[in-house]
């Protein structure tokens, strides 16, 4: 896997687990509406995976081609 992602927090962390808002937290996603950029990684695709019901996560083109 290679390339980035986009991520963008669409729902609230109110009344969400605490492990949920642990692994917004800790991809940098504290606010709604937020968007981050991260590397595709099988963790971070695992973290996404675990809050996907409230995050949009998008794939980013290289536009180094």
């Amino acid at each position: 896997m290679s390339g980035r992602l986009k991520i963008t927090l669409v729902k609230s962390m109110i009344g969400r687990p605490d492990k949920h808002r642990r692994i917004l937290r800790g991809m940098g996603l504290t606010k709604l509406n937020k968007t981050v950029v991260l590397e595709n990684t099988p963790p971070v695709r695992g973290m996404i995976h675990a809050v996907s019901h409230m995050v949009k996560a998008e794939e980013m083109l290289d536009e180094t081609t």
